[in-house]
């Protein structure tokens, strides 16, 4: 998730608009990072979320219509497309072999790989939480301070994102967390105000401190993965992709023993839209492996401020092929960050990605 909106629209479920199923059966699996195997059997034309969701198979989904990338998973082997449509994969992603399993049909036996273990997707809840604090940040974002009701809980991992239903509409947005589960009930995100957009509009005109939001989650596969403090973490944030960056961190900070080594590269188009460089440096103060690169797109570079984008920053100095990587942001950067740290050295399988789709 994800600061810009996730659109929900409906998608063709099996039975429904998509294709007519030929009575074929294929025999498709799914390999989990922690070994399990779940076999699932798919009719011709069914989508496989929807055979592993009537399976009872726990798979990361959201949105179900190809914009949220929640059920991103790699074709291993074997015969499986997605339907035609919109769809927010990057084409590196397709090429190599990426899938949504809420549009990907197969036409044979096929196998995929899932980033995430067999148990680590659990059901999303539904709650109720108050407006704590609405803090303009910079010139395009604000800081908006939730906490959770008497009576409701959330559990998540820090990257995850949740989802908000706009006061006034039955419009849903979907956010990343910035805060972590030990601050619960507190939960802290960071917003891109948009000129029309809807979330923004009740920002700026009509939320205030103690209004009761809906919201609902935590949803996606973007989360900290587990890994010995021997293994450098290296993060590239644009604009409000740093409030999961700041989860990520700040959930590292608090477990005890050694800390990983850090790079987090975090850019903005402009010196006025950049924010948080206060509450950043205070981390690398609290923890000395942490190490910030802050850019923007245009302007003159000022102190500690670099003229450049935050994927060229990453790479300013040297990458150790075994790092895992964390990329959150616009398309087009995180499409960057990925080609570049591949060709850097580094295993598709270690780079965990989350791309923001403005709403419509």
């Amino acid at each position: 998730m994800t600061d810009i909106a996730r659109p929900i629209a409906p998608v063709p479920l099996s039975g429904g608009d998509g294709p007519a199923s030929s009575g074929a059966v294929h025999t498709v699996a799914l390999h989990f990072s922690d070994g399990v195997e779940r076999v699932l059997q798919v009719a011709e034309g069914e989508l496989v979320l929807d055979a592993a969701i009537a399976a009872g198979v726990g798979i990361s989904h959201q949105c179900r219509s190809g914009s949220c990338t929640s059920c991103i998973a790699r074709l291993t082997s074997g015969s499986a497309e997605m339907r035609s449509g919109s769809c927010s994969l990057l084409a590196s992603e397709k090429a190599a072999g990426h899938r949504l399993l809420c549009l990907t049909e197969a036409s044979g036996p096929a196998s995929f790989t899932l980033p995430y273990g067999s148990t680590s997707i659990g059901a999303a809840t539904e709650a109720q939480a108050f407006i704590n604090t609405i803090e303009q940040l910079a010139s395009d974002v604000v800081r908006l301070e939730l906490e959770l009701a008497d009576g409701f809980w959330l559990d998540f991992k820090p990257g995850q994102f949740i989802q908000i239903k706009v006061p006034g509409s039955d419009a849903m947005r979907s956010y990343s967390i910035a805060s972590t589960v030990a601050d619960l009930p507190r939960i802290e995100l960071l917003i891109r105000l948009l000129p029309d957009g809807l979330t923004s509009d009740w920002l700026r005109n009509r939320a205030r401190p103690e209004d009761v939001v809906s919201l609902s989650g935590p949803y996606g596969s973007f989360f900290l993965r587990a890994a010995p403090a021997t293994i450098p973490h290296l993060m590239v944030a644009g604009g409000t992709g740093l409030a999961p960056m700041l989860s990520m961190i700040d959930t590292l900070r608090a477990r005890p023993g050694r800390k990983p080594k850090i790079v987090l590269s975090f850019g903005c188009a402009t010196r006025d839209g950049l924010f948080h460089l206060e509450p950043l440096e205070l981390r690398q103060h609290w923890m000395p492996s942490l190490e910030t690169r802050i850019s923007i797109d245009r302007g003159a570079p000022e102190d500690g401020v670099r003229v450049g984008n935050p994927v060229a920053a990453i790479l300013d100095g040297p990458i150790d092929p075994a790092s895992v990587a964390y990329l959150c942001g616009p398309p087009g950067m995180v499409s960057a960050a990925r080609d570049a740290l591949e060709a850097a050295g580094l295993s598709p399988e270690n780079i965990f990605a989350e791309q923001f789709v403005a709403s419509t």
